[in-house]
């Protein structure tokens, strides 16, 4: 099940992958509700990755003034409130799943960014939101460790997704290139495969793990 705001690209994902697609503001947490409730068809839900998520660029304080208060508080609300709201509505619904052959009853990954260690210059409101879901990761994994339900997060380096998309190819190529290895921008398929791979290993439970290409953001 894709749940999304962007209500044509959802539904075209949904069509590609042969799944569902239900509108989703994630600042909503009744809409998040009811899209994990449409998830689950009436059944039991075992997976939930969120990674919706905007950013924001402004300094603290500046020549212009402080920094503008709302944007801090949309960013959060997107990335830090939005996933709390999917991560304790997904818990919710596995607490009455009966264990797998494996003992496993759900698993959740949850998307922080790099920037949560290597904040760059004007990247406040967007490092403190994703600080905010790394830091939230293993009390949420202990809170649900009784119900045999995991929690992980993925901390994305520079990625190609639509936050880049809008930028020149040219731009684009210049911030693949500050990837030791491989030196270009990551791929959502690389991202899909590390969820998927923390879905298969019972192990990984409570841990932030980084995916970036050994990349260390620098001030600017």
């Amino acid at each position: 099940m894709i749940a999304d705001v962007n209500d044509q690209a959802g539904e075209e994902v949904a069509a590609r992958i042969g799944g569902g697609f239900v509108p989703c503001n994630v600042t909503d947490p009744v809409a998040v509700d009811k899209a994990v409730s449409a998830a689950r068809h009436g059944e039991e839900l075992r997976i939930a990755v969120t990674c919706a998520g905007i950013g924001w660029a402004e300094k603290t304080a500046g020549k212009r003034g402080p920094h503008s208060v709302e944007p801090f508080h949309q960013v959060v609300a997107v990335n830090l409130f939005g996933t709390f709201h999917l991560l304790r509505a997904a818990a919710a619904a596995m607490l009455g799943n009966l264990p797998d052959d494996g003992g496993e009853c759900g698993v959740i990954v949850l998307t922080a960014s790099i920037a949560a260690y290597d904040g760059q210059i004007g990247q406040i409101a967007y490092s403190a939101s994703k600080g905010g879901v790394a830091g939230m990761t293993l009390p949420a994994a202990r809170d649900l460790a009784s119900s045999r339900v995991r929690v992980c997060t993925i901390a994305p380096g520079l990625f190609d997704t639509p936050l880049l998309a809008g930028l020149p190819q040219e731009a684009r190529e210049q911030l693949g290139a500050q990837v030791p290895h491989p030196s270009r921008l990551g791929a959502p398929a690389e991202f899909a495969a590390l969820a998927a791979h923390i879905v298969s290993n019972p192990m990984l439970n409570g841990e932030v793990v980084r995916l970036d290409g050994a990349l260390r953001m620098p001030p600017r």
